[in-house]
């Protein structure tokens, strides 16, 4: 490891813009951009630049708020601890190990050696005390993974190495750093194995639910894991535009010359105020066989937190550190968790969540009715409903069309009245509320 700065201050890289400002410049957009970019012109820069660091940090300080809850709720489903115990013993990591170091190239010193600068580099950012095993695995499709039990592994493809460039590699980099931060890598190979077994007791029915059940849980918290991984890519690569730019080419392929982050960000906002409840529903269900949310969205979150005063304030310093973590109850992050869903709803243009917010707004001022009535605030004074004459021996004979019920009423109301009218034994009082 290198030597750290102290906790409040960092270094800001010279010449390119730190984390401090947000995010660094965009990269050159000439049509030439991709793979053989980053591989030449920048390898030079990369190793020069400084970036900041982040000494001690927890991992709360960039999780998603429904990322540990989420955890928090998958832990109490029934069946999941012993399902856990048992896979923690079934699950062959060692042979998991042989097999990547049998049929991938290991990435150090003498492999890959700007990918092996760059999880160093990203472990000395968040202050990650081992650095994990690194593989490229060749495979088309573009993609990385943290694994383990014991000891987190970093896998990523050749498709993936080959799609990015160094600054959108980095934060990639960066992102597998933070699942092994913050714990990840145990539940994701839970997921892998139990992905698997679900296919093979499939014929089973109630074997096959059982495991699926424990499934659905384990990708709805991993989707929330990815977002948080996000932040911590961010972290590390310290350059906004390229963590997006790299979102973006995993959804359209090394077309950079044909692409735009700022339209791709609206695609988000139309994907999420688009439509109409249907199309909720719809999003909903394609979500869930996923374990990671859609590209476009996970650009637009990421650029939401980025411009937040949290992600500044971490950006100087100021962050929980990794020895407040016994102290942090998960209370705190569940309250915190419901604070940003309820500002989430408020604000959402998703068609589902604004008739959920219009009828609990609708709720409530119905609740408010009903309260005020039953205090006596909705009930009209008997001088405003009614003539002079209802006080008259004509409306306690039965003239009114409730007959007796009225006669009580007006005896009951011409009591307070006397209270109400100027000079009464009740002045000053109102019908109250």
């Amino acid at each position: 490891m290198s030597e750290q700065e102290p906790a409040g201050g960092g270094v800001d890289e010279p010449g390119r813009g730190g984390a401090g400002d947000g995010a660094g410049p965009a990269a050159p957009d000439d049509g030439t951009a991709g793979a053989e970019r980053g591989r030449a012109g920048d390898a030079a820069d990369g190793a020069a630049r400084v970036r900041r660091r982040y000494p001690g940090i927890s991992s709360r300080a960039y999780e998603h708020p429904a990322d540990r809850p989420a955890l928090v709720s998958l832990r109490k489903l029934t069946g999941f601890e012993t399902v856990f115990k048992v896979l923690s013993g079934m699950i062959p990591e060692r042979s998991l190990r042989l097999l990547f170091l049998s049929d991938s190239v290991r990435v150090d010193e003498n492999q890959f050696v700007q990918l092996h600068h760059m999880l160093v580099d990203a472990c000395e950012i968040l202050d990650l005390e081992r650095v994990p095993p690194f593989y490229v695995t060749q495979d088309p499709r573009p993609n990385a993974m943290c694994i383990g039990l014991d000891q987190p592994i970093i896998v990523v493809t050749t498709g993936l190495v080959q799609l990015l460039d160094e600054e959108e590699m980095r934060a990639v980099i960066g992102h597998e750093v933070g699942h092994a931060l913050s714990g990840h890598a145990v539940y994701r190979t839970i997921l892998l194995f139990l992905t698997s077994m679900a296919v093979r007791v499939a014929w089973i029915p109630l074997g096959n639910i059982a495991i699926m059940a424990i499934v659905s849980a384990l990708r709805e918290w991993f989707r929330k894991s990815e977002l948080s991984a996000d932040r911590a890519g961010l972290l590390v690569g310290q350059d906004l535009d390229a963590s997006l730019r790299g979102l973006m080419k995993l959804a359209g392929g090394n077309n950079l010359h044909h692409m735009n982050v700022d339209a791709f960000l609206k695609q988000a906002e139309e994907y999420e105020a688009g439509g109409d409840v249907r199309d909720s529903v719809l999003k909903i269900l394609t979500v869930l066989p996923r374990t990671h949310p859609f590209a476009a969205v996970r650009a637009a979150e990421l650029n939401r937190w980025a411009k937040t005063r949290d992600y500044q304030r971490l950006c100087h310093g100021h962050y929980p550190r990794r020895d407040e973590d016994p102290q942090s109850r998960v209370t705190d992050s569940v309250k915190e968790s419901a604070a940003h869903y309820a500002g989430a709803v408020r604000t959402s243009k998703d068609p589902l969540m604004r008739l959920v917010t219009d009828v609990a707004s609708g709720a409530g001022e119905f609740g408010g009715k009903l309260r005020d009535f039953a205090r006596g605030a909705g009930r009209p004074r008997p001088g405003d409903a009614r003539t002079g004459d209802a006080r008259t021996g004509d409306a306690r004979t039965g003239g009114g069309t409730d007959g007796g019920t009225e006669d009580g009423d007006d005896r009951r109301d011409e009591g307070r009245s006397d209270g109400d009218r100027p000079g009464g034994a009740g002045e000053g009082r109102g019908s109250g509320s």
